[in-house]
């Protein structure tokens, strides 16, 4: 057994996995992945990254005080390996360099600023090992809804194809979506219509037409499937591997756009860091189950942060 520490940066949130890890004996893709701690901040690391090309320094702070506290829980817990994997608004981010020094100092390791290839890797592995168990249909169409990029993965046992679009929830919002409360008629045209020409592009590389099954990850997927569930607060137990229909995506999708932000703020599992994004978040779900005509979409708590964990098995 080895204990891990896996760190994923992500442009809107910083989250931490601690875990033991029990490889399969026979060297195969097996073995056995249990939490110690599971921990997630809203810290908008990718706050107007888009725009300005640069990590604002208050994003910077907000990030390492949750860095900070992540590596107290790290040293009680005697973690043997650490890994630190950054991904769209560090890679975007002309000040980078700003980042990785912070993170050295709290963390003693070199924060990897992976590209989109390498994230879709570590997202698929994350989702599917323990997916596979499950018997859905192969092969999968892995999707991970992100901050800043959303990573298309195809594959079965192993990767097939993947793509990496910068069509992330943060991103969008702030693109096309920040100024209305709710946006208006216009505004969400335009986002579906920014989001509609990635998926385009997604279809030159990766033959999304093979997928047989939809694996969302991520917060805005988790999100969308506890309002389908009608859940009062927020659930893991059973938020993770849920099916939820088309039908629900697009009911949810519209009454979030439509709504103010303090109605999206009083939904009970709304996390308070995802109320202003969560509106493209869902758009983006939507608009992959429209373009792609996949009736359900089956849900996974477990993303890259337990990609990153295995890694270090």
């Amino acid at each position: 057994m080895t204990r891990v520490a896996a760190i994923d940066c992500g442009t809107n949130s910083v989250r931490l996995l601690i875990a033991d890890i029990v490889p399969d004996g026979a060297g195969g893709s097996g073995g056995s992945l249990t939490d110690v701690e599971r921990r997630m901040e809203i810290v908008r690391l990718g706050q107007g990254v888009d725009e300005t090309g640069r990590l604002a320094p208050e994003a910077l702070d907000r990030t390492f005080t949750a860095m900070r506290g992540y590596a107290g829980l790290i040293d009680r817990h005697r973690a043997e390996k650490v890994r630190v994997v950054a991904t769209s608004a560090t890679r975007d981010a002309d000040n980078r360099a700003d980042f990785v020094s912070g993170v050295v100092d709290i963390f003693g390791v070199v924060p990897e600023v992976i590209s989109g290839d390498e994230e879709a890797e570590l997202s698929f592995l994350g989702a599917t090992r323990e997916l596979a168990a499950l018997r859905p249909a192969r092969p999968y169409l892995v999707v991970d809804i992100g901050g800043g990029s959303t990573e298309f993965v195809l594959g079965g046992d192993t990767v097939e194809a993947a793509r990496s679009m910068d069509i992330g929830c943060v991103r969008m919002t702030e693109r096309h979506l920040k100024d209305g409360d709710p946006p208006s008629p216009e505004q969400i045209t335009a986002a579906a219509a920014d989001i509609d020409a990635a998926l385009a592009e997604v279809r030159r590389t990766v033959p999304v037409d093979e997928a047989r099954t939809l694996v969302g990850l991520a917060g805005s997927v988790t999100t969308i499937s506890g309002i389908a569930q009608g859940l009062p607060e927020y659930d893991p137990a059973r938020i993770h591997l849920s099916r939820i229909t088309a039908t629900q995506v697009h009911e949810v999708t519209r009454n979030l756009l439509h709504a103010t932000r303090a109605e999206r703020a009083a939904i009970g599992v709304m996390h308070p860091g995802r109320v202003d994004v969560i509106g493209a978040g869902a758009l983006i779900l939507d608009r992959i189950m429209r373009e792609y005509g996949f009736g359900a979409v089956v849900v996974s708590e477990h993303d890259i942060l337990d990609g990153i964990a295995w890694s270090l098995s």
